[in-house]
This record gives C-alpha cells, structure tokens and sequence, in this order.
C-alpha cells in the first residue's frame, strides 16, 4: 500500500502529506487509483458527502481499498460508515485524532498527536503502516464505534480542561491589568495549561495548526454522542456556545487559547481581527434555543446553528 488518497480538511492534508512522502507514500489525486484513502472532515454532513454522494468515496473506491476516516465523528454514525464500506466490499478503519496539548504552537505535530484505532484487526494492522507515520501513538481500541466512543469521552476531558485553564487566566489576567492589582506568583497556583494560555495571551501566540474550528467539531461529535445515548452535558454545552460565539466573531481559525478574547476588553478582540458587532442577535438566538433545550432528533448538530463563520460554515449541517 505505497499510493493514498486524501479528501477532507486542507491543515490536515497538510500536516500528513509530507510525513508519508518522507515514509515512501505517494499521494494520488484519485480515490480510484489509490490503496488508501484517509479522510478528516468537521462536520457529519460533510463525512457523509465525502463518502456517499454520488462519486463519493463509497462508490469510486475500487474493491478492497483501505479507508482510514481520522474524523470526530459519533459511534453511531462510525457503525454505519464501516457496515457501508463492508458491504461494498472495503477495508474501513476509524482513528480519530487526538491533540495532546492545544495549545501548542505546532498542536499537530507528530510527538503532540496520537489516534484511537478501531475496526477489523487486521484492517487496523494494515493502517497503523500509514498511522504510526503520522501519529505518535496509535491505541486500538476494538470494534466500529469504540474509537469514536474513547474519543468522545477524552474530547469531554479536554474540554473541562481547556475551559478552565482559559478562565483561570482570564481572572489572572484582569487581576493583574486592575487598579487594586494584587501582587500574586503565577507559578504555585496555576497549572502549565493555564499558563500556556496564558502566554499565549500575553504573548499574543493565537495562530496555530489547530483551531478552534477544529476543536468545536469534536465537541459537536461528543455531545451528539452523548444524545445518540439520551445524555445531558451541560457543561460541554455551556462551553460549545462560548467557542460558538469566539467562531461569530471571527476566531474560527484561531487556537482555542483565543477564547481569553472573549473575557478580555473589546480592544484585546479588535487587535486579532474579530468583531463584535457580529454577535448581534447572538444572544438572543441562544436564549430562543435554550426554551426548546434538547427538542432535536439524533441527526442535529449543535454545530447547526445558521452562523456562517469567515471558513467555518455550520450551516451546511
């Protein structure tokens, strides 16, 4: 298997590309010419564009090709796409990305990724040949649907902790521009996330491989899941409508660290190009959602909001 395709999300295109060119892979512009195909998308309704619209990945694969899908996506959907490819005759193979620290300058680097692998056993042998070259760790978790389960609940983890440390730097952040400045050492007291973002704050780092986009795609993957299974997360909720309105205001394409913009003054937003403006009538809509809280079927998005953000379109959901 020297010859992959690609269809999906362009940074991860551009982060794997090079690392299997340099491991003797090819890349081939076609999915019927190639042995692998790998697939990241950000939403579900992409993924099922990628595979199943007409001339989609499904139909132009030729028969016994390796699908490698490296998207947040939920269990449910995860079983369905690998009894699709089986029935047509393809190896299908789940391994969800995993960014050990967000908010990492190069997040997508080989020593910060690792991947949850499920399938058929000797499908995840025969991907982990392409995975182990992109990835630092490659844990296999069992059958369709066990990656995205494992994933869903590490992205529930991270959320907690992403969230937290950017809260704790924000009040560590006004505390310190305050008039009643209290003199306070950083390092006893917050962890090395919350100082990261930090930094990143002061150092004005929000530029990075991985975006908020991408993170509020996993988090939409993780509370779909937990609905598929009739769950309430409000936390993650609660933290998805802040990342929501960070993406409104034009921080899509920003690291998540950049969710401090949102506790900070309006100058701090102004000098990274987001515009509150933009927000208007957000607040309402949110308050509109919440009187018919949890009134969807299985296939909503949270993402599905009707925001169209400068690359970040939920809408298509």
């Amino acid at each position: 298997m020297s010859c992959f395709a690609y269809r999906g999300n362009a940074r991860i295109v551009e982060m794997i590309q090079p690392r299997l060119e340099r491991a003797g892979f090819t890349r081939e512009g076609e999915v019927e010419l190639a042995d692998v195909v790998l697939t990241y998308g950000t939403t579900t309704s992409e993924l099922e564009d990628l595979y199943f619209d007409d001339g989609g990945i499904v139909q132009a694969a030729k028969p016994r090709t390796l699908l490698i899908d490296m998207s947040p996506t939920t269990p449910q959907f995860a079983t369905e796409l690998f009894s699709l490819a089986t029935i047509s005759d393809l190896k299908m193979v789940e391994a969800p990305l995993v960014v050990t620290d967000a908010f990492a300058d190069d997040a997508l680097a080989k020593e910060n990724l690792s991947c949850f692998a499920a399938g058929e056993e000797d499908a995840v042998v025969d991907a982990r040949g392409l995975l182990d070259h992109i990835v630092g760790e490659v844990t296999f978790t069992g059958g369709a649907g066990s990656a995205q389960l494992a994933r869903a609940m590490h992205t529930l983890t991270m959320t907690s902790r992403i969230v937290s440390s950017v809260e704790a730097a924000a009040l560590a952040r006004a505390a310190q521009r305050s008039v009643s400045h209290i003199a306070c050492a950083e390092g006893p007291i917050l962890s090395s996330p919350m100082l990261d973002a930090l930094a990143n704050m002061r150092e004005r780092r929000f530029e990075s491989a991985y975006t908020t986009e991408m993170f509020m795609s996993e988090l939409s993957a993780a509370i779909m899941s937990a609905d598929d299974f009739e769950i309430i997360m409000p936390q993650a909720e609660s933290a998805f409508n802040m990342l929501e309105l960070l993406a409104l205001i034009g921080g899509a394409d920003l690291n998540p660290a950049a969710l401090m913009l949102v506790y900070g003054n309006e100058s701090d937003a102004t000098d990274f190009g987001l515009d509150w403006s933009r927000a208007e009538g957000y607040f309402e809509n949110l308050a509109h959602e919440h009187e018919h809280h949890h009134d969807f079927d299985q296939d909503d998005d949270p993402a599905d909001d009707g925001y169209d953000y400068d690359d970040f379109d939920f809408s298509s959901n």
